[in-house]
């Protein structure tokens, strides 16, 4: 997985964590405005999230799906992130990437004018630009389920359509499915959720002792 599949990979799972919609479109579907309003407000009143999560890459035209577990700990604009033999470690100014086969982390600082990992403007990824509506109610046994479909009004996004399902007593994110323009789908699914567990700040940096013999690639 290279550095910049990886990026986008931890910019679609802040979206995961935070939601933000404002009920202000007329073309906005109300209903489903409320409910991921009441997801944001759930999700911002954490200090930190911990998040156990499969993700599925498929392109049925391709015959490709491939599915891998994660965990992502998020507090404000610091995460760290593990998934297929990496982690992605980010202290709100510096991510340092680590590549277990290539031996290799790689540096890079946090660009605020980049499309790729802008945590502090994840609280607003939906309150424009989408025409979002509520699609239907499941229910899993004894959870409810809320569906909605988000899609976008630019046509020139890479993406034309997002699938959300929100666990409607938790008003919890369960999972999300994103449908690009290259016939790929990702799937991601929260397997397990934790907030405001107590995180040491050691977790948001880099310790080169904890990673012997490995290259670091300074890329600021």
């Amino acid at each position: 997985m290279s550095y910049r599949i990886m990026k986008k990979l931890v910019y679609i799972l802040f979206a995961l964590c935070y939601l933000q919609l404002e009920v202000a479109n007329a073309q906005v579907d109300k209903k489903a405005a409320t409910i991921l309003s009441g997801v944001s407000a759930k999700y911002k009143s954490y200090k930190s999230i911990n998040v156990d999560f499969a993700y599925t890459l498929e392109n049925p035209t391709a015959k490709i799906k491939e599915t891998q577990t994660g965990n992502l700990i998020l507090s404000g604009a610091k995460y760290r992130l593990n998934i297929a033999g990496q982690e992605v470690i980010c202290d709100g100014k510096t991510t340092w990437t680590y590549m277990k086969e290539a031996k290799e982390v790689q540096v890079n600082a946090v660009d605020a004018n980049e499309d790729g990992i802008k945590p502090a403007e994840i609280f607003t990824m939906y309150d424009k630009g989408f025409l979002i509506k509520f699609v239907n109610e499941s229910q899993v046994g004894s959870k409810v389920l809320q569906n909605l479909e988000l899609t976008p009004t630019d046509k020139s996004k890479a993406f034309f359509k997002i699938k959300l399902t929100v666990d409607k007593s938790a008003k919890q994110l369960v999972k999300s499915i994103i449908y690009d323009k290259n016939g790929n789908r990702y799937t991601y699914v929260i397997k397990s959720f934790n907030a405001n567990n107590a995180v040491s700040p050691s977790t948001f940096t880099y310790d080169a002792k904890k990673y012997p013999g490995v290259e670091l690639v300074d890329l600021r």
